[in-house]
């Protein structure tokens, strides 16, 4: 298993009281990413739609050679999709998805820099007043007068997810 494998499966802390991340923007929110699983940053690329896909991941697009899927997980956080702009960019993770590494472009507003978060300022989602899911949410990390939100890709992405979900949809039915 590769470095960026087994940070993303042992959360965004590991053993150490700091992570180094990249941060970006999504719904005028900051949101971040491990560096360690960040491949590349891409502009914008052509996509191809795939029907019956789920709608946060309603496209692929060809990343040096090969076909990845793309990702708006502002769709699985119940955000609106949003028009691309001069600063949206495509941000390329390596994520270990029931055991396969996996290549997933994720589309976003707005990347802005590689930082180093501290594990004490960070604190779970609350439980009360989120309006997104809270298990997609690993941990919100305060810095300065904002929060960072680190998400729960795992979670995210995890097939298991999509039948809870469907299940739940099944029950309220």
């Amino acid at each position: 298993m590769s470095g960026a494998l087994k940070m993303v499966t042992n959360g965004y802390w590991g053993n150490a009281d700091e992570a180094e991340v990249l941060t970006f923007e999504m719904a005028g929110e900051t949101f971040a990413f491990d560096a360690v699983i960040v491949q590349e940053i891409l502009d914008l690329l052509p996509e191809t739609a795939v029907p019956g896909s789920r709608p946060f991941v309603g496209s692929v697009i060809n990343f040096r050679g090969k076909v990845i899927p793309l990702a708006d997980i502002r769709l699985a956080f119940g955000m609106e999709a949003m028009q691309p702009t001069i600063d949206s960019r495509i941000i390329v993770i390596e994520l270990d998805i029931e055991g396969e590494p996996t290549l997933i472009g994720v589309r976003t507003d707005k990347v802005n820099e590689v930082t180093t978060l501290n594990r004490a300022a960070s604190e779970p989602p609350p439980s009360v007043g989120m309006r997104w899911r809270p298990d997609f949410i690993h941990c919100l990390v305060k810095r300065g007068s904002d929060f960072i939100i680190l998400p729960n890709l795992e979670a995210i992405f995890s097939q298991k997810s999509e039948r809870s979900q469907l299940h739940l949809a099944n029950l309220s039915a």
